[in-house]
């Protein structure tokens, strides 16, 4: 076996970023044959293999800073200059920078086809977009192993993303060669889950990440004009024929650009790669106005990204400001000064949980409306027809029945099923009715969404409440499942409880909260009577509900429980 190392690039070089790999596993490479392009501080060069053989192990990858001396990739069947025992000294002679190229084509002899040896391998298959504002799930569970074969569609993978536990299958088929991740680990959307072989790579959509071997021949000698522009101290927009392609406007603009003056483009040159340069003017951002963290004050993308950061977190602190003070938390004492503990990450449902809740109470001035409803003869029902619940796959639980007298409800008080949007001066009222439930789950709470509510008879409504809550503790709701609420249940009577205040689902701006039912002594006809009674608690968004609304909306309610043939005649 035969180590490739990178060999000096020049004086006072020590490293470079690798902008394209010119090789892959496999591939048979001769003396002298370029196999990658290294971008240093002062240009873009070309690398040539001291060495002759097939590759067998490539170590770097593109993007990846490499250091002179460090191995590249190593041959089978070898020949040349740099073996294991080899010296970078004595590699090769310090790298000329890429020269633009000539506008004659060359020849297949002269030129090897970088296209087809970048094709060449394994295709990566990467974590694709899983939603709005979702950017990253923990491993649940992995369906596929090296040597597996994969179809396309096939799910390989189980993810819990804040919302919800989803299936992700493949877009492509192949055979498994190297699984990247493993169970319980975070992964990010555009991370490598695995490798595959025998797969045709997927057309990659055209972004600034995109595979150098699809950039064009002019963009290539722009990127090599660029360099030796850099060098002589120019600007990049200097002195570029009008035939290679322009950097494209940038999609928005950064609140550090607003108000720009005229003439500040040419200011003195940046250290600055050129895929930093374009990400900067992509994202809007002044590259002069970025500290670099790198040797002698160089811009990374990191960098870039900081700076932008920075700016955003500080229009939102603006705009925040002309909105009044925010809670900030108080910092914690050590509490371990007085004994032993134990810090758990917030993750997943329990963590999205908190966030959700925060922005509902801070945002929802709550008012919390009780009442009693006396379920003596509706139990009585209950009992009736729970096995013609059963045998369309539920249970006739108080839930079920909720669910039509909250239907039932709001239709007579509207404003219950609506939203407020104080931005706009509006009331959304939605001409729908969806009812969320939610549900105890070992990984916190569920609360998925029965729809159409108004449209089902109990029956419907017992068996698939039944099978969504049993979805939500198998782990298998899917994001659609917990959207589009317009009312929410929550029931603790299961547990226990005379009342409680529970949390306004946020858009929503009502939630029905129901305890444990009990025995107590009613008076009625001139006597008490043992009567089994539901504690109700209504907690409500004071900004669109008053609260004479809010009773009389809750004692419709218990009077429904009490007289279910009110559901006929009103509901």
């Amino acid at each position: 076996m035969t180590e490739f190392k990178l060999p000096e690039l020049g004086e006072n070089i020590e490293q470079g970023e690798l902008v394209r790999l010119l090789i892959s596993p496999g591939a048979s490479i001769t003396e002298g044959q370029p196999v990658m392009e290294l971008e240093t501080d002062k240009a873009v060069v070309e690398v040539p293999s001291s060495i002759s053989g097939v590759v067998k192990e490539i170590r770097v990858k593109q993007g990846e800073k490499i250091k002179v001396g460090q191995v590249i990739f190593t041959l089978e069947n070898g020949a040349g200059g740099v073996t294991k025992t080899s010296s970078p000294e004595k590699a090769s002679a310090p790298l000329a920078p890429l020269e633009p190229k000539p506008a004659a084509p060359a020849t297949p002899s002269a030129q090897p086809d970088r296209r087809k040896s970048a094709s060449v391998g394994p295709t990566e298959f990467r974590l694709p977009e899983l939603g709005e504002n979702i950017s990253e799930g923990e491993l649940v569970r992995l369906m596929i192993a090296p040597g597996a074969k994969v179809a396309e569609g096939q799910p390989v993978m189980e993810l819990e993303t804040d919302k919800a536990v989803v299936e992700v299958p493949s877009p492509i088929s192949g055979v498994v060669k190297n699984v990247l991740v493993t169970q319980g680990e975070k992964i990010k959307v555009g991370q490598v889950i695995f490798t595959l072989e025998g797969a045709a790579p997927s057309q990659p959509e055209p972004s600034r990440h995109a595979p150098v071997e699809h950039i064009s021949e002019q963009h290539e000698a722009r990127l090599s004009l660029q360099a030796a522009l850099r060098a002589e101290g120019k600007a990049e927009h200097e002195a570029l024929p009008p035939d290679l392609p322009q950097p494209a406007e940038p999609a928005f603009t950064m609140p550090s650009q607003l108000g720009k003056v005229a003439g500040t483009e040419n200011r003195g040159p940046v250290p600055a790669a050129p895929h930093v340069r374009r990400l900067a003017r992509e994202v809007g951002i002044d590259i002069h106005d970025v500290n670099g963290s790198g040797p002698g004050g160089r811009i990374s993308e990191d960098d870039v990204k900081a700076h932008a950061k920075s700016l955003l977190t500080s229009a939102a602190t603006a705009a925040q400001a002309s909105r009044g003070p925010v809670f900030t938390a108080p910092e914690l004492p050590d509490f371990s000064k007085w004994g032993t503990v134990e810090r758990v990450s917030i993750r997943g449902v329990r963590r999205k949980t908190a966030e959700h809740l925060w922005q509902a109470w801070t945002t929802v001035p709550h008012v919390t409306q009780q009442d009693k409803a006396d379920t003596t003869e509706l139990e009585q029902l209950r009992a009736k027809f729970a096995p013609k619940a059963e045998q369309a796959g539920g249970k006739m639980t108080v839930t079920a029945i909720a669910l039509k007298v909250c239907a039932s409800a709001l239709k007579i008080f509207p404003q219950f099923n609506a939203s407020i949007d104080l931005g706009k001066d509006e009331i959304v009222y939605k001409q729908y009715i969806n009812i969320g439930v939610a549900v105890d789950t070992n990984r916190g709470l569920l609360v998925p969404v029965i729809r159409d509510v108004d449209k089902k008879n109990i029956v419907e409504l017992a068996a698939e409440l039944t099978q969504l809550s049993q979805k939500a503790r198998e782990k298998k709701l899917t994001l659609a499942e917990m959207e589009g609420g317009t009312f929410t249940i929550t029931n603790l009577g299961g547990i226990g409880g005379t009342g409680f205040s529970p949390i306004v689902n946020y858009p929503e701006v009502a939630i029905l909260g129901l305890s444990r039912s009990s025995m107590e002594p009613v008076w009625s006809n001139g006597k008490f009577e043992p009567r089994l009674v539901l504690p109700l608690s209504l907690s409500y968004d004071h900004r669109l509900i008053d609260g004479a609304d809010a009773a009389r909306f809750l004692r419709w309610i218990a009077e429904a429980f009490e007289q279910p043939f009110l559901l006929s005649v009103q509901g």
